[in-house]
């Protein structure tokens, strides 16, 4: 990975997205109100927050909340020592925060009587992915499952009177379902047995299920996935399809890290069987790097360092911090498809073949009508 420089993350000037994308970063990253310059720094920003108008505020935060940052930084701002906010702006804050905690209570409770209808037709119920940012969660609710989908379909559409939103090429590969419940903003998404944009990891899927543990948020008990396994997954909805990170992700890869949380020789053998652990470390040294400008300092061991490719930083563009596609993210899918076919694994590497193709479809169909959700 290229190295970062602080010019490169602020931009304060070319862009509100970047001055904004730089606060929250100081916000929840390292240790923000430590003594020192960027203290001094930050005290500033924050100052300067309260002049803003409802507009500006309501845009800055509705850009935490495109980051699934939005709990988290405006409970900072509400604990900030370096610059109390104006009566105005606490207000408008606290009132966001009020609605988007109501949200994730309404969520959880649905999300939660999912679970327990699907483990009670004997359908295994992880959640993937959303839990991973709280006290924030996500935009939708995303499930894998190992039963049957005519079994997940059926519950959903007799127990919560589910609608079934139209599924791409990708999701049919994927073997994932998307419904609409009545009275929740969240769509529900349900991987069912197996992982991968092609539906390519089964071993890994299974794993997933295996080693699921159980993590209490809220009033709510869930199954998620084992710390190893949660960066697997973000390693392969990140570097392997989207090829953009949120601040979410650095956030919540950065505290997983700090927290001595990861076993490193169960992540690499389980990453290295599914062919991408170049790009497990890849994502881990990215996200060691953008984290070690605002202070926040993560040990990898070596095999992390040695195994990451070289690549640009992350970087800022449009509404999110990007992946190099040329050569990186290439490179990344190369060695995948070639992990697979040295195993003899032809179903991965059939599947993988599509992923050209289905993304110059989708690319095509986005620039001439704007949409690729039919087919991505």
């Amino acid at each position: 990975m290229g190295s970062m420089s602080m010019d490169d993350v602020m931009q304060t000037g070319r862009s509100t997205h970047a001055r904004d994308l730089h606060l929250f970063s100081q916000l929840l990253l390292g240790e923000p109100f430590a003594a020192g310059s960027g203290a001094l720094t930050l005290g500033h920003e924050l100052r300067m927050l309260s002049n803003w108008d409802y507009a500006e505020i309501s845009r800055c935060l509705a850009f935490a909340d495109l980051h699934h940052v939005l709990v988290r930084v405006i409970e900072a701002l509400q604990s900030s020592a370096l610059g109390a906010m104006s009566p105005r702006v606490s207000s408008q804050c606290a009132t966001v925060l009020a609605k988007e905690q109501d949200r994730i209570r309404r969520a959880l409770s649905v999300l939660d009587r999912v679970c327990e209808a699907l483990e009670s037709a004997e359908c295994s119920a992880i959640v993937i992915k959303s839990l991973d940012h709280w006290p924030d969660i996500g935009s939708d609710l995303d499930l894998y499952t190992g039963g049957r989908e005519d079994q997940v379909v059926s519950i959903l559409e007799k127990n919560f009177a589910a609608e079934i939103l139209p599924r791409s090429w990708g999701d049919r590969l994927a073997h994932k379902w998307n419904f609409r419940l009545p009275g929740l903003s969240e769509a529900v998404e349900v991987h069912v047995g197996c992982l991968g944009q092609t539906g390519e990891h089964l071993n890994l899927a299974r794993r997933v299920e295996s080693r699921a543990i159980y993590r209490t948020v809220g009033d709510y008990t869930f199954r998620v996935p084992a710390p190893e396994e949660r960066v697997l997954i973000t390693t392969l909805q990140r570097m392997y399809r989207h090829f953009y990170c949120r601040l979410c992700d650095i956030v919540d890869m950065t505290k997983l890290v700090q927290a001595q949380q990861l076993d490193c020789t169960i992540l690499r053998a389980a990453a290295e069987a599914s062919g991408i652990w170049p790009g497990v470390a890849t994502l881990l040294m990215a996200v060691a790097e953008y984290a070690r400008v605002y202070g926040a300092k993560l040990e990898l061991p070596a095999e992390v360092v040695s195994s990451a490719t070289k690549g640009d930083a992350l970087r800022l563009r449009g509404d999110f911090l990007r992946i190099s596609i040329v050569p990186q993210a290439v490179g990344l899918f190369l060695r995948q498809v070639l992990c697979a076919g040295k195993h003899k694994n032809l179903r991965t590497v059939s599947r993988l073949s599509l992923l050209p193709g289905l993304a110059a479809t989708a690319f095509i169909a986005y620039k001439v009508t704007g949409n690729d959700k039919g087919i991505w």
